[in-house]
């Protein structure tokens, strides 16, 4: 576990690190485009880093904002404080996610968050009403250990900067190429191979922010469901809530294409597989049902 750790910190760094080169190469071809000149490689470098500051610094502000998540209360929430209270003490951690709610008739859940200080729990509130305590349970410490193994920090990172590659590329797309906008004097007013690795960045990351998130995703959670486990102490809660979180015929209808490697289960039911491959954001059920059977 240890060693995930480390890794999933050093690739932090050097997703933030390709985010921070992409957005200064894909801004540059964007103020070039609108001819300001030498300064646009000064502007790109500087509103990129500042981006990718506030991306890691407010990530789970934003990914709740996407979820329109509410806080959980001790009110109305009493069964899963319990449980969060009870796993992170066999967790051994030193501090207690906050719990957010989503309304949705689909049940599940994610974790997000840059670290264990600054971590958030979301449920739906189907997953409450849908599941008993051991299922719950089981849920909960899965997403626990996305947490206490830093897999939160990686998952923020990549959606946060994926949307907003995407989104910067949706906003030149629309600019440029329906809006007719073209620079006349591109070739004279800056280096004409930064502008090309610009324009291909544009094209190119919204891509290679989709393979990183494939690749993120499906080796974590099998870590996840047999951590879970380790709190638990009860293979049998985990194995019989995602047989019923991955049956449930309801859509997520705050999920998108940018979070749906985050929850528990993929929250689009059209990507149910029997096996997964490149393209799953997800095991799939047999094969994480299979796992956990192991352990016992």
């Amino acid at each position: 576990m240890y060693e995930d750790i480390r890794s999933n910190k050093i690739k932090t760094g050097i997703i933030i690190s390709i985010f921070i080169i992409a957005i200064t190469l894909i801004l540059y071809y964007i103020c070039m485009a609108f001819d300001m000149g030498p300064i646009s490689i000064i502007i790109a470098l500087v509103f990129s880093i500042i981006a990718a500051w506030a991306s890691y610094y407010n990530s789970d502000k934003i990914i709740l904002s996407m979820s329109n998540a509410r806080p959980a209360t001790k009110e109305e929430n009493q069964k899963l404080v319990n449980i969060l209270d009870a796993l992170v003490i066999s967790a051994g951690l030193n501090v207690t996610p906050r719990l957010y709610v989503v309304e949705d008739s689909q049940p599940n859940a994610f974790a997000t968050g840059r670290d264990p200080e600054h971590s958030v729990i979301c449920v739906t509130t189907a997953l409450l009403e849908k599941l008993d305590y051991y299922e719950l349970e089981g849920v909960i410490g899965h997403e626990l250990a996305h947490i206490a193994n830093y897999d939160i920090r990686l998952s923020a990172v990549v959606t946060v900067m994926v949307s907003f590659v995407v989104m910067l590329s949706d906003f030149f797309t629309r600019t440029f190429f329906y809006g007719g906008r073209r620079s006349k004097n591109n070739d004279n007013n800056g280096n004409a191979i930064l502008m090309l690795i610009g324009l291909i960045f544009l094209i190119l990351a919204p891509i290679f922010g989709k393979l990183a998130q494939l690749a993120i995703s499906r080796r974590r959670e099998f870590l996840a469901d047999a951590t879970s486990v380790k709190y638990t102490r009860n293979p049998d809660g985990l194995i019989s809530a995602l047989q019923k979180i991955s049956g449930d015929p309801n859509e997520l209808s705050t999920a998108n294409r940018a979070t749906a490697h985050m929850y528990i289960s993929s929250p689009f039911r059209d990507e149910k597989v029997t096996k997964s491959s490149i393209w799953s954001t997800h095991p799939s059920l047999d094969e994480r049902v299979n796992a956990l059977r192991n352990l016992k």
